[in-house]
């Protein structure tokens, strides 16, 4: 079956966007509001130094998986179906996570609550694209929706370091259910009723080799990094996923109704995000977590006092969402994504010196200042472009293939920039352990700042704002639109 995607407007827009943006909220802090609790979640239910990182991992692996599907079956069965659905399992999951005493139920609560992301995602994504008109009022819708997901990123640490020190670490999961509850219940009067179905199909073996090699994709990565690349489950699943991701791709060339049309990736528009969100995945979404460790491991900082320091990368990046919205409106996407291309880059220039063992929150106040700026604008601006072209009725589809290329991304990145700044610590303890652990995240952080700015060769792919206005006028031009 699929969903007429016939144009439906709620009556009260405002109270959508923002119950929209609690979505995204949700998404985006239960990435890092549990990064400040991770200590606490390791000596109460029994996690090790190596296994902790699963902890994050596990959402991870889980949420980029099931993007593809969670983004086809949007379009598929329904939007806000699919976005009560996910708050349900948010709920739910975020419940069996606070009352978990052993390591394999909090990570099987993780686990499904990376499946509650990957259906609730696409689905958040595609209502703000199809509720607001392309051009600026569709950028404006964003840059509230990006203001939550990526503001969530950062504010997570100050929720996680307020919850944990006052109630606990199982309060990090406990307050998701009264938000999933009331996000579940606000839908149905908020958002647009789901059009009337019509026939179609779901593309199962493309779903099934596709959401297999992109988890086992992931897997191998985030467990190579931290078990060795020679291991035998290692090696059996990173080629199982070649395996599989070479037949998706067969199948979606030659399918009849595939689940992922390449003609999507004719849009030049949203091919050039893609790899800008691939790239921002394996880089820059790792800086909160080594900020959180550097301000536990190495300056000592208590988890509220962490949480408190993170203030100012997320003011940072909140004014990088506001400031982004109208560098678009002014400069176009593309001229906008390499700014904060650049300004990621330099900020990581400015971080990395101030993480030393005898540093401070100030030390690394100039680079957190900066990258947040940058994270904050090129947040917003490769969303927009990611569904700049695309047409209603593919919009969750385009969704779910961006955020794939950024949960691989940040598994993949997060697994190996932890192998990076690990690398000298085995056996270490006391001082000498935070100065390795210090020098460890520097080096982390200037990989990660270099390997962002390849991320410009990929904005240089979007269309400019002379393609855009071509492309506006002329019913022929195809730069942001997918041909076929």
């Amino acid at each position: 079956m699929s969903i007429d995607h016939s144009p439906a407007r709620s009556r009260r827009p405002g109270w959508s966007l923002a119950l929209l943006a609690l979505g995204h909220l949700i998404i985006s802090l239960d990435f890092t509001i549990i990064f400040v609790a991770l200590p606490d979640i390791a000596a109460e239910v029994g996690f090790t130094p190596h296994t902790l990182q699963w902890v994050v991992t596990m959402y991870a692996v889980l949420y980029g998986g099931f993007l593809l599907v969670g983004g086809r079956l949007s379009d598929l069965v329904g939007r806000r179906r699919m976005f009560v659905l996910g708050m349900t399992l948010y709920g739910v999951a975020s419940l069996l996570g606070g009352l978990a005493t052993a390591p394999a139920m909090l990570l099987a609560a993780r686990a499904l609550q990376g499946l509650a992301g990957a259906i609730l995602f696409p689905a958040v994504l595609a209502l703000v694209n199809t509720a607001f008109a392309e051009g600026r009022e569709r950028n404006r819708a964003l840059t509230v929706w990006a203001m939550a997901g990526a503001g969530g990123l950062t504010a997570g640490a100050l929720a996680g370091g307020v919850l944990t020190q006052a109630l606990g670490w199982q309060a990090v999961f406990y307050v998701n259910v009264p938000l999933a509850v009331a996000g579940a219940a606000a839908a149905f009067a908020l958002l647009p009723a789901d059009g009337r179905a019509t026939k179609g199909s779901v593309d199962v073996p493309g779903a099934l080799t596709g959401t297999g090699g992109v988890t086992l994709l992931i897997f191998a990565v985030a467990h190579g990094s931290e078990a060795g690349w020679a291991r035998t489950e290692v090696i059996a699943a990173a080629v199982l996923a070649v395996v599989l991701l070479a037949a998706f791709l067969l199948l979606q060339a030659r399918g009849r109704a595939p689940l992922m049309p390449l003609r999507l990736f004719r849009n030049r528009a949203l091919s050039g995000a893609i790899m800008v969100i691939l790239i921002f995945g394996l880089t820059t979404q790792s800086v909160p977590y080594f900020l959180t460790l550097y301000f536990q491991d190495v300056l000592g900082l208590s988890a509220l006092e962490t949480g408190l320091a993170f203030l100012g990368p997320t003011l940072s990046i909140t004014a990088g969402n506001f400031l982004s919205e109208r560098l678009n409106h002014r400069f176009g996407t593309r001229s906008t994504l390499v700014a904060g291309i650049v300004l990621n880059a330099v900020g990581a220039a400015l971080l990395a010196p101030g993480m030393y063992e005898d540093g401070s929150v100030l030390t690394v106040l100039a680079g957190v200042v900066v990258i947040g700026l940058g994270m904050g604008i090129t947040y917003e601006a490769m969303w927009i472009a990611a569904g700049t072209g695309v047409p209603a009725d593919e919009q969750g589809l385009a969704s779910g293939v961006a955020s794939t290329a950024l949960q691989v991304g940040t598994a993949a990145g997060l697994a190996v920039l932890v192998a990076v700044a690990n690398r000298d610590i085995a056996g270490l303890s006391g001082e000498v352990l935070r100065a390795a652990s210090a020098e460890g995240m520097r080096v982390a952080v200037y990989v990660l700042g270099a390997i962002m700015l390849t991320a410009v060769l990929a904005a240089f792919r979007l269309p400019g704002q002379r393609a855009k206005a071509a492309a506006a006028s002329d019913p022929d031009a195809a730069d942001l639109r997918p041909a076929g």
